[in-house]
């Protein structure tokens, strides 16, 4: 990214401790990374009765918006009266807000729906600006073609870009956990309930969550349907990313990354097409039928999938209840830390990221120590030191090793199916 001579750098860099090569302990020297505002557009979408969607106004002027007027008003925001919407668009993330209100006009068919929304390279900072972006629909819905506010917005926030136009999708340092969580490993992507998306994720899928965290950690292609309201679906869509966190060095360069894409609606089909691994949301019924653009589809709180070979995986083994048990004891002691020592610091967020960033680094660490010894063989002890289910979790753990490259490692005739 290009700096701006008269603003501060996009990025902030400090020292804080270091988590230790095992990453069970901190030590010192670790970075903590912290981004800048970067937004690149800020746009209106309105939904005209003649034509539909359409793009009402935008900055800069000749910024590529192509197909951003159908991810700002998602299909089907007409039953609902607001709703905020996560998308990518090329090499941006957007976040727009909706609303719909009632008005006494035969042109506009008694409705007035408009969405306000903004791209920046990184999604992690966008719910700053949910406010914001929720006041201002609702101006341009009772004062509509009132821009001043969202130009002098844009004035302060944009960030300015190579001349090619080419954003970078902002990552988080691969060692950068532990005491930089709040500022990498996820965004305080907070929502109406006070407990925020983490809880409502694990109340919502409840054991289910220990099939999808198997499936985001082999990096398949997870595509979510409901109908609107899509925000909290969004939410699951983090979520989801959050469940394959891995924080030691060198570990998963090889696969794909798992893209959140958010919200995805049919003119995303082609874009689909090419993606090896992603998590993403619609409201559209139709992608249902298009079972070549993903290997999950998530269906309120059914998850399926077409493909035998990943069949088997839905079935929750004896180890995932143990950990779905584990976390839900690691939770309410949390809430009771919190009401009876008013701990305000500990937060849902940090335990369910770090209770699977521990998960998945043991599972890489044994790998890693097995693959580094005389004998290279997977046996039923190493697979119990991985919190794994040696019978239950052995097609998972094949997939595993085949997916991240563990080809010399020998795997115990004992890991026999149950």
């Amino acid at each position: 990214m290009v700096e701006r001579s008269d603003r501060a750098p996009l990025l902030d860099w400090e020292e804080v401790p270091r988590a230790s090569p095992g990453g069970s302990a901190p030590g010192l020297g670790m970075v903590k990374w912290e981004e800048k505002d970067q937004i690149v557009s800020v746009f209106v979408v309105t939904f005209n009765t003649r034509s539909g969607n359409m793009l009402e106004w935008c900055l800069p002027k000749d910024m590529d918006l192509d197909g951003v007027e159908f991810k700002a008003i998602a299909s089907g925001s007409h039953r609902v009266t607001t709703d905020f919407i996560y998308f990518r668009k090329g090499c941006y993330f957007g976040l727009a807000c909706f609303a719909n209100m009632a008005v006494e006009s035969t042109v506009e068919r008694g409705a007035r729906m408009k969405s306000v929304g903004i791209l920046s390279p990184s999604y992690t900072l966008l719910y700053r600006y949910m406010s914001f972006l929720e006041h201002q629909v609702r101006l341009q819905l009772q004062s509509p073609g009132h821009y001043s506010p969202l130009e002098a917005f844009y004035e302060d926030k944009r960030a300015l870009l190579p001349p090619s136009g080419d954003g970078v999708v902002t990552a988080c340092p691969a060692n950068a956990w532990g005491a930089a969580i709040n500022h990498c490993m996820h965004p305080e992507m907070k929502i109406t309930h006070p407990a925020g998306c983490m809880s409502q994720f694990i109340r919502f899928f409840g054991e289910q969550i220990m099939v999808l965290w198997k499936l985001a950690l082999l990096r398949r292609r997870i595509l979510i349907f409901s109908p609107p309201p899509v925000g909290v679906v969004c939410y699951r869509v983090y979520c989801c990313c959050c469940l394959a966190n891995i924080s030691l060095p060198g570990i998963g360069e090889a696969v794909p990354e798992f893209r959140p894409f958010f919200y995805v609606n049919v003119a995303d089909i082609s874009a689909l097409e090419n993606e090896l691994s992603y998590v993403a949301c619609t409201t559209e019924k139709i992608f249902e039928e298009k079972k070549d653009l993903y290997d999950v589809y998530v269906d309120n709180q059914n998850v399926k999938t077409y493909r035998d070979g990943l069949k088997p995986l839905l079935r929750l083994s004896t180890a995932d209840r143990e950990k779905y048990r584990k976390l839900t004891e690691q939770r309410q002691m949390l809430l009771y830390s919190q009401e009876e020592n008013g701990d305000c610091v500990s937060s849902e967020e940090d335990l369910f990221i770090l209770f699977f960033l521990e998960q998945n680094n043991r599972i890489f660490q044994t790998l890693g120590e097995v693959a580094g010894s005389p004998d290279p063989t997977l046996t039923q002890e190493s697979v119990r030191a991985m919190g794994l289910d040696p019978h239950g979790d052995r097609l998972f753990l094949l997939h595993l090793l085949e997916i991240y490259g563990y080809d010399t490692l020998l795997v115990s005739e004992q890991l026999c199916c149950s």
